[in-house]
């Protein structure tokens, strides 16, 4: 039996509710309220946020104030502000605002890579190849999300070749990190753990990140199978915010407050102080005018403790 490599102890966790969970709201989170739950989140000890998205905003009204966020925020030591670019007039954007992480956006498969982004995946590489020439003189980190990594909702399974020839020409373009995403929420946690132990093995020096939804109740699973296989970077939303507009009635991603619990519970070092994140996750609802999936914000943590009824 070939021994394995002995699971992180340490983990970083990136916040994407600001730019994942906030776009399918239905109603406009107004800017200043943004900056204050994003400042709150940064007193947290999250490895890095997802602030918002440079794209269009006839595409996304809702993060239509990008430029106002990103510069309105204040910006701590430790706390990487990672954004979303669509395209060059994105990154140019974004470049502008100073931040740490550009997250480009594509789909494993064409049929939602069409549907979702109207481009196929080839056609996604040629973008990203324009956006890295862009900004690699200005020393940003540049990741890439490579959607329905998992499983397409239109095409069922995508082979695992099909994405590990993906991440070969990522890799060739200088991208500096990927980040696996299972965008409906289609993954098993076997599933998991073998694509992640792929891509350990084949690129070492690659920053490999988890992205899963827990559409079908297997965020947390998932995300210990891949903690299993050695990745240390894992993308949650605040209180499950979040979704995928492919996969109606879904709830959406992993919810950072569970996510952090469950490793801290294990004895694995976040970074991340529960406590305070707890206190933000529970501004939520009012903040977004409706209850979230979280579960330990309502439960309370492990190792609470109630008085023994009286007989």
């Amino acid at each position: 039996m070939i021994p394995q490599a002995p699971c992180p102890a340490t983990i970083e966790i990136n916040e994407v509710g600001p730019r994942d969970g906030l776009q399918i709201e239905q109603r406009f989170i107004p800017t200043a309220e943004k900056i204050r739950w994003i400042d709150a989140l940064s007193t947290t000890g999250l490895a890095r946020i997802e602030a918002t998205s440079f794209t269009s905003p006839k595409a996304i009204p809702h993060l239509a104030d990008a430029t106002d966020v990103v510069n309105g925020i204040e910006r701590r030591d430790g706390v990487e502000i990672t954004v979303l670019v669509p395209n060059l007039k994105g990154t140019e954007r974004a470049l502008a605002c100073r931040v740490d992480e550009l997250n480009l956006v594509m789909s494993a498969s064409a049929s939602h890579g069409l549907a979702n982004l109207r481009m196929t995946p080839q056609q996604s590489i040629e973008r990203f190849s324009e956006i890295v020439s862009m900004a690699r003189e200005s020393g940003v980190f540049i990741n890439a999300s490579l959607s329905t990594t998992f499983g397409c909702p239109f095409e069922g399974v995508v082979p695992q070749a099909r994405v590990l020839e993906l991440i070969e020409q990522l890799v060739a373009l200088g991208i500096d990190g990927v980040t696996l995403c299972d965008t409906t929420g289609m993954a098993n946690p076997a599933q998991v753990k073998a694509l992640c132990e792929a891509v350990i093995t084949r690129w070492p020096s690659t920053a490999f990140t988890l992205h899963v939804h827990n559409t079908r109740g297997m965020g947390l699973a998932n995300a210990l199978a891949a903690w299993q296989a050695g990745i240390t970077r894992f993308d949650a939303a605040l209180g499950g915010l979040g979704g995928c507009p492919f996969a109606p009635g879904a709830t959406g991603n992993v919810c950072t407050e569970d996510l952090v619990h469950m490793f801290e519970a294990m004895g694995v070092n976040t970074g991340v102080d529960l406590d305070a994140l707890l206190e933000v996750a529970a501004t939520l609802p009012e903040l977004v005018g409706h209850e979230v999936p979280g579960q330990v914000v309502k439960a309370g943590k492990w190792d609470r403790r109630y008085p023994v009824p009286a007989r």
